[in-house]
């Protein structure tokens, strides 16, 4: 069975704010959405040079994060 892996980009502005990230719930800001994802799966976040990141998970994990994360804010 394949397991289909997902890559969720980040981008921060200069101040350390979260100005993007994929695959965002629509009712979530993008840095509410990077402090749960970080806060739930920090151990697959990757930071890179220049304001930028990842989360790798699997598209279940990253639904299940997602169904978890709009109650969460309700």
């Amino acid at each position: 069975m394949d397991t289909q892996n997902v890559i969720l980009h980040v981008r921060f502005a200069p101040n350390g704010t979260v100005v993007e990230i994929s695959e965002r719930p629509q009712s979530l800001v993008p840095q509410a959405w990077f402090d749960f994802l970080s806060d739930k799966a920090g151990d697959v976040y990757q930071a890179f040079a220049g304001g930028r990141g990842v989360f790798r998970l699997t598209r279940t994990e990253l639904d299940a994060l997602k169904q978890a994360a709009v109650p969460a804010v309700a």
